[in-house]
């Protein structure tokens, strides 16, 4: 991985921008805004995918694969961290003395110009972002947004409103998130991940201090999160919402029913509101108090901003059914951290009646596999029914021989109720043959496991549809 200098001063002009990996959620998500602003934008990545041709049809030059060829006359190139160092456009753009950012810069020089919201935490980011921008439209808003996933009733990451707020996902896995000069920060909970960037917890809660004092108008953070505790006895910041079930809340949630409907409270300046969400888990209701409170401190009525927010409907990759085959529901999640994978796993408990959670989980990231295994095996064998262990996604990491998925399957207390298979294709058949009517199927990672659910799909199909003797 590549290690971009996130001190360097911004362009006032970034000319034309060329975007090596456009067709990720956030590099996408940034493309698009920058074609709306009269940019001239091309970029290349590994595969087609709809995000390219998607891009293609607003007016990018997309490449399919990597070649130096591709950089053509751009004045900027966009990176992310997960880029190799032997990428042959990042290699030509460093002879050129092209300017080489960060997307998290190329995001900030696009929102320099608004009132912006900044969302971070280790979970729950994603959903808290669309909570917001859902909310803001349900009110009569038009914001800019960029999120981490796809806002399903909206169809898209990210869009350009004609409004003065700015709704962004921020990134503190690098450290990037402390580039958005922000009018209202929300932190969502702070765990000790991205150890592998920041070296020490101490160094992760220094950053989201910073991050939260840096706000300018507002600061919104979990109660209930023992890491965003300890960041709030931390704080200067003039103003501060904090959420969550605790009775000091100043946005306290409370009276959750979890069930085909989703129903809670929050009580706000000694007033309940009663809410209904559309997506399922307790985790959920937690995300919509988060959302609650940066709206209704942004001045928004509160009874109608619970409403508003009500209306989220969900997004990519996070617990996304796909389809159902012979009775046997697949999902998608992208929960990669043991807290994240308890969440999503619950979630679906409280809605999959008499069916089993069978969990196709795929490790991410070498260190943090070497690191939590035995947290993510004890997660898996306490909410799933039965768990099929992939091989490990090294995203930006090198191998680290001994570390696969077998790391995962070996702690698991009882070993009926997991199997490791590294290769795709067996892992889909195997699925198959174990999954049963009123099922869910449940893929789990933050790397390419997607990918996996049209192989299971076929799988169900195949398996299901096999004549019997």
């Amino acid at each position: 991985m590549i290690k971009p200098d996130l001190s360097q001063q911004l362009p006032a002009d970034l000319g034309a921008v060329h975007f090596v990996g456009i067709g990720g959620s956030g590099m996408s998500g940034i493309a698009r805004l920058l074609l709306h602003a009269g940019v001239r934008v091309s970029g290349s990545d590994a595969k087609e995918s709809k995000s390219t041709r998607s891009l293609r049809e607003l007016g990018a030059t997309v490449t399919i694969g990597h070649d130096a060829g591709n950089v053509g006359d751009a004045d900027t190139l966009v990176v992310t961290s997960a880029l190799w160092p032997d990428n042959p456009e990042y290699l030509l753009a460093k002879e050129r003395g092209i300017p080489v950012l960060h997307r998290s810069q190329a995001l900030a020089w696009v929102a320099a110009r608004h009132r912006l919201v900044a969302v971070a935490g280790a979970h729950g980011k994603t959903t808290s972002t669309g909570m917001i921008v859902t909310g803001l439209i349900e009110l009569g808003q038009d914001p800019s947004y960029v999120n981490g996933g796809v806002i399903s009733a909206l169809g898209t990451s990210s869009a350009s409103g004609s409004g003065e707020l700015f709704v962004l996902e921020a990134d503190e896995s690098d450290g990037s998130f402390l580039l958005y000069d922000k009018a209202v920060a929300l932190i969502t909970n702070v765990d000790p991940d991205h150890l592998d960037h920041y070296g020490s917890v101490r160094a992760v809660e220094d950053a989201f201090v910073r991050f939260a004092d840096e706000a300018r108008e507002l600061v919104v953070i979990s109660s209930d999160d023992a890491g965003a505790g300890r960041v709030l006895e931390r704080l200067s910041a003039k103003r501060i919402l904090t959420f969550g079930e605790s009775t000091a809340s100043d946005v306290r949630l409370h009276s959750v029913v979890t069930g085909e409907q989703l129903t809670f409270s929050v009580r706000y300046l000694g007033v309940d509101y009663a809410g209904v969400l559309e997506v399922p888990g307790h985790h959920n209701a937690l995300n919509a108090a988060g959302a609650f409170a940066v709206l209704v401190g942004l001045g928004f009525e509160p009874a109608r901003v619970l409403d508003a927010v009500g209306r989220f409907g969900g997004t990519g990759r996070r617990f996304e059914l796909h389809d159902t085959v012979h009775g046997v529901s697949v999902y998608d999640d992208y929960a990669h951290h043991p807290t994240e994978v308890a969440a999503a796993l619950t979630a679906a408990r409280t809605v999959v009646g008499e069916g089993r959670i069978i969990a196709v989980h795929q490790p991410h990231l070498y260190s943090r596999t070497q690191l939590m295994a035995g947290e993510f095996a004890e997660t898996l064998e306490r909410t799933a029914d039965f768990t099929v262990v992939l091989d490990v996604c090294g995203a930006r990491e090198d191998p680290v021989p001994g570390v696969t998925g077998a790391l995962v399957s070996e702690r698991f207390v009882d070993p009926n109720a997991v199997r490791y298979v590294a290769d795709w294709q067996e892992a889909a058949d195997f699925t198959a043959s174990i999954a049963r009517e009123g099922d869910y199927v449940i893929t789990l990672g933050c790397g390419d496991v997607n990918l996996l659910v049209p192989q299971l799909l076929e799988a169900l199909s195949r398996a299901h549809s096999a004549p019997t003797t």
